[in-house]
């Protein structure tokens, strides 16, 4: 018979050995950093941590409170336009509100324009994976194999472009922002670009190659809550059509919370704007198209600065302060526990 070696070792030989060679590292005798546990050592630990994030949350938390922001919420006041969306059948006809506010100090430097909604759930599996990645890449894809289902194409087997729940469901309201100065109107100028991550812009979305977009998307249609197909999205910049459109592309990260907000626009600091928004009176234009009563919803759109740590959200700032304190505080249990400790210790020794 053969061993693993290919013959069994022959009466009077010594079987070969398993043991791991007489080396360090075999043998575990490699030198090694072994730390010391003392008190010293482990308060210093507990107290520097919790400094350390005591003044990042204080920090964090001032910053976004710096922000200024202006939320409007406009569910209530576009009512008669949210009325006419309840009814699938007027996805053609035009509604248009607007809401006025005043502005009672200048907003200075970069303003962003976002849209709130409230009440959307996002986060439900099935919305999360509607979606076809290779086709949004462009390929030329089968999506009745996707999980886009059951949008994915109409009953006379027209593929729907962009298919999926997540698409279907996009935020279309237009908003338009106007300043309303003595007796003249000044639309405030809006960049509807360079708003997105570059890695969505440049990796994750593409448009189908063609010599032009409706070539493109030939033999497709727009999704059934859609009021135009995907390379009509802004018709104003061609480069901002189909799939690589910044509006679409945001749309697509979904959120994972009901409330949440959204980037839209940015104003473009401009003539009277070049310092940002001054004091005064505005005025939102809306094209109102996303219905949200039927899930008890409400839309709002929000103003903002940001700062260095972010837009207005204390959130980061609060986790910091709550972990720094928890440090801290576990620092001084450690202290009273080993205080109460050695007293007893040096108690028995006398």
């Amino acid at each position: 018979m053969k061993n693993k070696t290919g013959f069994l070792p022959q009466e009077g030989q010594a079987r070969p050995s398993r043991c791991p060679d007489n080396s360090a590292f075999k043998q575990q005798k490699l030198p090694a950093w072994k730390p010391q546990l003392t008190i010293a050592a482990v308060l210093s630990s507990f107290f520097l941590t919790g400094a350390f994030c005591l003044s990042v949350g204080v920090c964090l938390i001032l910053s976004a409170n710096s922000v200024r922001e202006i939320q409007i919420d406009y569910s209530d006041k576009c009512s008669d336009c949210s009325k006419l969306r309840e009814n699938s059948s007027n996805w053609n006809k035009e509604c248009h509100c607007s809401v006025n506010f005043t502005l009672k100090e200048d907003i200075l430097g970069d303003v962003f324009m976002y849209y709130g909604l409230q009440n959307f759930y996002q986060n439900h599996r099935r919305y999360v994976i509607s979606r076809s990645d290779a086709q949004l890449l462009g390929q030329n894809v089968n999506i009745q194999k996707s999980y886009c289902a059951p949008f994915t194409t109409y009953r006379n087997g027209t593929p729907m472009a962009p298919c999926g729940a997540i698409a279907n469901s996009m935020f279309n309201d237009t908003i338009d922002l106007f300043y309303n100065l003595n007796s003249s109107v000044i639309q405030v100028p809006l960049l509807k670009t360079g708003n997105s991550w570059w890695t969505d812009k440049n990796v994750k979305f593409h448009n189908p190659k063609s010599y032009n977009l409706s070539s493109a998307f030939a033999g497709t249609a727009r999704p059934p809550y859609w009021q135009k197909p995907v390379y009509l999205l802004d018709e104003e910049d061609e480069r901002n059509n189909g799939y690589v459109n910044d509006d679409f592309i945001i749309w697509m990260r979904v959120s994972a919370f009901p409330t949440f907000r959204n980037l839209y626009r940015r104003v473009s600091r401009i003539r009277q704007f070049a310092e940002g928004l001054p004091a005064g009176n505005y005025t939102f234009h809306i094209s109102y198209n996303f219905p949200v009563t039927k899930f008890k919803g409400r839309k709002h759109v929000i103003l903002s600065t940001v700062v260095w740590s972010g837009g207005s959200n204390p959130f980061l700032g609060i986790a910091y302060v709550v972990s720094g304190t928890a440090a801290t505080l576990t620092g001084f249990v450690i202290t009273a526990i080993y205080l109460k400790l050695r007293k007893k210790k040096t108690y028995f020794q006398k």
